[in-house]
């Protein structure tokens, strides 16, 4: 996890770019963790966006990284450069984690990294993706896909999505909350979340789910079903359904067992509770509801989730 190299070459969109190096380039204040080392990488100086830049090391360099990082490609028509098709494919056969942020995605379909693997990017490229790359399983419908050692992203706020979810993995959740809290956005949205919401959650008073969602976060502790949250909403069951599909992309009971999940990570990072009383102050019920909804979520029993975390101080 220790160094990330950032690629920038001509054709790169800056606001990717930029989310990565804000989000590795220094670790939050209050957090003793080994950080990252971030270096920008691209074979000369280049103009991204209406910026030009220098990069630190060259397009060599991505082998050694531990973390490759490919922000957007401006012209979606265009052929990626061959020397960074090369460049990141090389890495991945050295075993650098490679992901990319938006239209990043066809540079890494460019160097078959996506070949017979799921992914994504923005969605109004999804279409040219599928059909330039018949052998990717695209999903134009989620906001990030994690294929271990091969990520993707859809657009813009999608890629903080990803970093985020990237240094959770590297860190956990107290640390990636602590960087989302000094860059002001939210922590976590999970990565199969849809990717085009009509209305996200605004900080409107008068949204109809505005007093809602803090209400049922404060109270994740007991057994909350969506005729409970649609009491409180003063409307039918159906009508809130509507209004979390339009607003969040998903169900009422989807979106409240993500706020269980996330809620145990952090008990599990920070807390010695055991996992019979995560359980209970989550709603989960028992050890065994919590260990099988958190091993299908994310892919690990909470022990083994405790010890991997506990042991990278937050």
């Amino acid at each position: 996890m220790g160094s990330v190299a950032v690629v920038a070459t001509e054709g790169m969109l800056h606001f990717e770019l930029s989310v990565a190096c804000e989000v590795f380039g220094s670790a939050p204040a209050g957090v003793d963790v080994p950080w990252y080392d971030v270096e920008v990488c691209g074979s000369a100086a280049v103009q991204v966006g209406r910026f030009r830049l220098e990069p630190d090391h060259g397009l060599d360099r991505l082998p050694h990284a531990d973390t490759v990082l490919v922000p957007a490609w401006a012209d979606v028509d265009e052929t990626p450069p061959g020397d960074l098709v090369d460049a990141v494919r090389a890495a991945h056969e050295a075993g650098a984690r490679v992901a990319s942020l938006c239209t990043g995605a066809f540079v890494l379909a460019a160097a078959g990294l996506l070949d017979g693997r799921r992914a994504t990017t923005h969605w109004a490229h999804t279409d040219v993706l599928a059909a330039r790359h018949p052998r990717v399983q695209v999903d134009p419908d989620v906001l990030y896909v994690d294929n271990g050692s091969v990520l993707t992203s859809a657009g813009k706020a999608a890629a903080m999505d990803l970093c985020l979810h990237l240094v959770r993995l590297d860190h956990g959740s107290a640390v990636a909350n602590a960087v989302a809290r000094r860059l002001v956005v939210p922590p976590h949205r999970a990565g199969g979340q849809a990717q085009f919401v009509a209305a996200p959650v605004p900080a409107r008073d008068d949204h109809p789910l505005a007093a809602l969602l803090p209400w049922v976060v404060e109270r994740l502790d007991q057994p909350l079903t969506v005729d409970d949250l649609a009491r409180r909403a003063g409307m039918s069951s159906r009508h809130l359904g509507r209004h979390f599909r339009a607003a969040t992309g998903t169900t009422p009971l989807q979106w409240l067992l993500a706020q269980r999940i996330r809620r145990a990570q952090e008990l599990l990072e920070t807390t010695d509770s055991g996992v019979e009383a995560i359980a209970e102050a989550t709603g989960m019920g028992t050890a065994t509801t919590l260990r099988r909804h958190f091993n299908h979520t994310l892919g690990v029993p909470p022990d083994t989730y405790r010890r991997t975390f506990r042991s990278r101080p937050a």
